[in-house]
């Protein structure tokens, strides 16, 4: 019978990417990911895609305008946002609040590595004109807000498997 009761009972906190944005220095959200729709007010005034851009906008204005001194984890809402800026564009993780800051910073970075493995050294305009392949590489990354593969190699063999399908 305790084997059984054990068997019964599950961990109820899990680790949750909220969204994932990829944002240039003037605000224009070039990747927006949403795992976890945001809140909308209950008389239905805010729209769900309204609320996004709002949100967007805000984390642009919280990264954007934060010291360097300081570190790259944001307490924004209920949750914790951690961003990274390469060269003119930041990326930002929308985590919940018991989540390891540091394992998200990797998480970028190593998305970071993956766009720029798969475009030979990316740059903005990259993400732009080919902005279904860095959807589809970041859904080989991740999947409905949990990391699926860590493994570089493994990701852009999928990505180009995926290339040769077109």
């Amino acid at each position: 019978a305790r084997s059984s009761l054990i068997a019964f009972t599950h961990h109820t906190s899990s680790t949750m990417i909220r969204f994932f944005l990829l944002q240039n220095r003037q605000g224009k959200t070039r990747l927006s990911k949403w795992y976890i729709p945001p809140p909308t007010n209950s008389s239905g005034a805010t729209t769900t895609e309204a609320e996004k851009v709002r949100i967007e906008a805000e984390v642009h204005r919280l990264v954007t305008a934060r010291d360097k001194k300081y570190t790259n984890f944001i307490e924004y809402n209920s949750y914790k946002l951690i961003y990274r800026r390469y060269a003119g564009l930041f990326f930002t993780i929308a985590v919940d609040m018991q989540d390891n800051e540091l394992s998200y910073l990797e998480t970028i970075h190593l998305f970071v590595e993956l766009l720029d493995a798969y475009f030979s050294n990316v740059c903005e305009l990259d993400i732009v004109f080919h902005f279904n392949k860095v959807y589809s590489m970041l859904d080989e990354f991740m999947m409905a807000g949990e990391i699926q593969e860590t493994s570089k190699r493994e990701i852009l063999d999928r990505v180009k498997f995926l290339d040769k399908m077109e």
